[in-house]
């Protein structure tokens, strides 16, 4: 299966991918189009049903581009992401690791605490909202999920009927008209803090003082803004944030480490499975106390915090691209009593780069020209700039962590340090997106011996 939870079939040699399909179904199936090694087709019976099929509750399934593997069993699913990160692992990045046991989640519903949904206009001028259908912007209306938790539900709901209630018009992507783009829903797992940010098209939201009072009866209600984003573009967010009423940020727990998180702070969807995520990475990188950790693309500094309280006679330092995210990070580190950190603003690969040539060391003096012991990287899907990749390695450390959440990139990148004298130790699958198609990874990769000078 594909990760867009598509079944593959071979016809004389021919991939046919049909969605909905499983492994093991017997099916019949009408072709659709054809290229010239592969095809797409389309469900029409199934003749004998997989041992892994699964009923599936959500009504949504099937138009919506979020989950993909409803229709099959949770066994399965976790399956199916194992193989696809081993096989990665193995074709594309060279090393032949035989697979340990995927981190699965205790949740497979209700897990999200983060939704972000569009509001657009029906053929009668209504706002609505729903989700995109898979690789289009064709709104498929529905007022809950069943992934998100059941408060954020509630939150979009109550949003909409304020929209409908004044009259306020929602976004028209096609004359880039209209007020209302998205709702953005956050929620701390621990603390049940709940943050709203509407984005909008322009500078001000009309009935404002009604909105606020709306919002704030629903428990755990903490912080209310407007996020503006004018811009003709399919970025979510716009890079001005205006709060309406209370906190410019919600708190949540990881692990017992407190953390502000801020509308546009990076920060994990499935809060159960972070832990384990991060719990991992540490794990893997077998701290003594007082190494010299860098972590780079640090976002709010969870990952940063996790390995500062394992080298308590170290230093951290983390560097990340997104200057909200840096200040909440050094928030954190107060917030927590954290003083053996230090966070940098910029991209990664040019920070880095700088510090190297300054052989400016956060720590203690180094006998090996190195300027980290370890170094952990959390990347986007796109993965890391091959200039990182040939920073890290002249900063020389010991250890390299890798956590990705694209088995394809994270499998190059593996590929591009093995050729730099960097071995693979450890691989571990964690599923943090039940019933989606992606899921995180974590690598161990460390100097070859001999190598280290």
């Amino acid at each position: 299966m594909t990760s867009d939870g598509s079944g593959i079939g071979k016809y004389d040699g021919m991939a046919i991918f049909v969605p909905l399909t499983a492994i093991g179904d017997t099916a019949r199936v009408k072709i659709l189009k054809v290229k010239k090694t592969y095809a797409f087709g389309k469900l029409t019976e199934i003749i004998e049903p997989s041992p892994d099929r699964a009923e599936n509750r959500c009504p949504s399934f099937s138009q919506c581009g979020g989950c993909v593997y409803r229709h099959i069993s949770y066994a399965a699913e976790c399956r199916i992401k194992t193989d696809k990160v081993y096989e990665a692992i193995k074709r594309i990045g060279g090393a032949d690791m035989p697979p340990q046991p995927i981190i699965c989640s205790e949740n497979t519903e209700h897990y999200r605490n983060k939704a972000q949904f569009p509001v657009r206009e029906d053929e009668n001028g209504i706002p609505q909202t729903g989700f995109f259908a898979g690789r289009s912007h064709r709104l498929i209306p529905a007022s809950s999920c069943a992934i998100q938790h059941p408060v954020i539900n509630e939150v979009v709901e109550n949003v909409m009927n304020f929209l409908r209630a004044y009259g306020i018009s929602a976004y028209r992507e096609e004359s880039h008209k209209g007020l209302v783009r998205h709702i953005y829903v956050r929620r701390g797992y621990h603390t049940g803090q709940i943050m709203v940010c509407l984005v909008i098209n322009g500078n001000e939201l009309p009935h404002a003082a009604e909105f606020i009072t709306r919002l704030r009866t629903i428990e755990g209600m903490t912080s209310i803004c407007l996020n503006l984003n004018t811009k003709k573009t399919n970025v979510i967010l716009g890079s001005s944030t205006k709060l309406l009423w209370g906190s410019p940020a919600i708190e949540d727990k990881i692990g017992g480490i407190r953390y502000q998180i801020s509308p546009q702070s990076f920060y994990q969807v499935n809060p159960v499975q972070t832990e384990k995520l991060y719990q991992t990475a540490l794990d893997f990188a077998d701290l003594q106390g007082d190494e010299r950790v860098w972590d780079l693309y640090c976002g709010i500094g969870t990952i940063s915090l996790f390995l500062a309280k394992a080298v308590p006679n170290g230093q951290v330092t983390g560097v990340e691209i997104v200057p909200e995210a840096i200040e909440n990070a050094k928030k954190n580190a107060a917030l927590n009593g954290i003083s053996n950190t230090s966070f940098y603003c910029g991209a990664a690969e040019d920070v880095v780069t700088d510090m190297v040539a300054k052989r400016r060391t956060p720590s203690k003096e180094d006998q090996n020209g190195a300027l980290a012991d370890v170094v952990v990287v959390d990347p986007p899907r796109k993965g890391c700039d091959a200039k990182l990749l040939d920073t890290i390695v002249t900063m020389n450390p010991e250890k390299i962590v890798y956590v990705s959440c694209d088995p394809a990139t994270l499998a190059r990148d593996v590929k591009v340090l093995g050729e730099k004298g960097y071995e693979v130790k450890k691989v571990r699958a964690c599923d943090m997106f039940p019933q989606g198609g992606h899921v995180e990874t974590v690598v161990c990769l460390q100097k070859e011996k001999g190598e280290r000078a």
